[in-house]
């Protein structure tokens, strides 16, 4: 089974890169803090042409997304729903931009 690293360092960039438009569509930076086991602090930055995810936080998000390394790993393995998730505080999102978050579920789903 995947982990939060492997999702945002592998599956990600190659999602992105089979369809680029997803990264047009997005087109800001976010940052993604994972918590617990196998957590950390991801950029992925849709600005760029490549090299879209990168550990840490830079530059300036226009959205921080937080969510546990569990949650996010089976919202990608879609075994959790994304916006059952978000109702129940498991997946949060900073601020609240609907439109912005619904392009990137179409990234994780």
């Amino acid at each position: 089974m995947a982990n939060s690293q492997e999702i945002l360092e592998k599956d990600i960039p190659a999602t992105l890169q089979q369809k680029p438009e997803l990264a047009k569509d997005i087109n800001s930076v976010i940052h993604f803090i994972v918590t617990g086991d196998n957590g950390g602090t991801w950029t992925l930055d849709c600005t760029k042409t490549d090299n879209w995810v990168s550990k840490g936080a830079e530059g300036t998000p226009k959205m921080t997304i937080t969510v546990s390394n569990d949650d996010f790993v089976k919202i990608r393995a879609k075994q959790l729903n994304a916006q059952m998730a978000a109702m129940q505080g498991k997946l949060k999102f900073k601020p609240m931009d609907m439109g912005l978050a619904m392009k990137l579920a179409k990234l994780l789903g």
